[in-house]
């Protein structure tokens, strides 16, 4: 990964590189066409491995702003137990942001928010594998390891302070980074989504000191991806909770839920949340699933929830986002 301003080949694609025009460097005669040919390949093999290699950006170089007398265990990373189960990421207390170019990038990108309940961060099937798949329809993934477990100040606050801080981020680069800055997103599971809807509907009320220098002040997502978020509705599930608001400022969106997933996950809130929308003739699209349960994310288990990222994709050529395909 690129750390700053570092960079670094990734060893495995670079040694298979290597290796397989090692040989016509070796064989072929000193100035024939086969063997610039190869110095050829090899030059453009490492560019494209540069090219491909994610960069990582602190958030807050100075450190976090964290709650007096808070102290965080350190960092780490929980394998799966199973083939069922998935890899988790807690104690983050020094928050990034991973960007995921993609070869031939259109100029789209989306701030991607892994899910865990604040308490930690399924950084694979919630996380890396969406900017995978972002990166095939040429829109560059930006992955957010936000700060986990929830601290003392209250759920999501903390997390909400470095979604704002990665979007100023990546509009502040927008253009080093060749991106529009009117198709700039953010896309969250579970709590995730939670922190998704908040950004989306909060995105300037910020927490903490703003600081010119390393982001933009806008802060807005252009669109948001909220897919099985959590925490939105009450106990009953009968409404929003009052602190959620649609306005109409509200960036467009479109909802993601299995039908069968119920409590502080409920599909309810999906619901109402397209209903408030709506209401206000926003842009909104819903996807209600009847059966997947919660934190299905990019695994696949043979339901038709599985192709929740398919429609996502066509939502977003539909939308202009993503440039739709030249017909044939």
């Amino acid at each position: 990964m690129l750390v700053g301003n570092e960079r670094r080949l990734n060893g495995t694609g670079f040694r298979l590189c290597r290796k397989s025009l090692k040989l016509v460097l070796m064989t072929a005669p000193r100035f024939s066409f086969a063997r610039l040919a190869a110095q050829a390949g090899l030059l453009l093999c490492i560019s494209s491995l540069l090219a491909a290699e994610p960069t990582v950006l602190k958030l807050w170089p100075q450190g976090a702003p964290e709650p007096e007398g808070y102290r965080c265990e350190p960092e780490k990373v929980i394998p799966p137990k199973s083939e069922k189960d998935v890899v988790r990421v807690t104690n983050v207390s020094d928050p990034t942001i991973t960007v995921y170019r993609p070869e031939n990038p259109n100029g789209a990108a989306v701030l991607v928010c892994p899910g865990g309940g604040y308490s930690i961060l399924a950084i694979e099937h919630e996380g890396t594998k969406v900017c995978e798949w972002l990166n095939e329809m040429g829109v560059t993934g930006i992955l957010l390891k936000y700060r986990v477990p929830a601290r003392p100040s209250g759920r999501g606050i903390e997390p909400l302070q470095d979604a704002q801080r990665a979007m100023g981020m990546i509009r502040k680069r927008a253009s080093e980074w060749g991106l529009d800055p009117a198709r700039i997103g953010v896309l969250g599971f579970s709590a995730g989504g939670h922190l998704t809807v908040n950004l989306g509907l909060n995105p300037s009320a910020r927490t903490y000191r703003f600081d010119a220098a390393m982001e933009d002040e806008n802060a807005k997502p252009d669109f948001m991806v909220p897919v099985y978020p959590a925490y939105l509705v009450d106990k009953g599930e009968s409404a929003l909770l009052p602190e959620v608001k649609v306005t109409a400022t509200s960036p467009r969106a479109f909802f993601v839920h299995a039908g069968d997933d119920k409590g502080q996950t409920s599909a309810l809130a999906s619901t109402y949340l397209y209903v408030e929308y709506r209401k206000l003739g926003l842009p909104a699209e819903l996807h209600v699933y009847s059966k997947g349960g919660h934190g299905f994310g990019m695994r696949r288990n043979g339901l038709p929830v599985n192709d929740w990222a398919s429609r996502v994709g066509e939502w977003m050529k539909a939308e202009g986002i993503v440039p739709a395909p030249l017909a044939k």
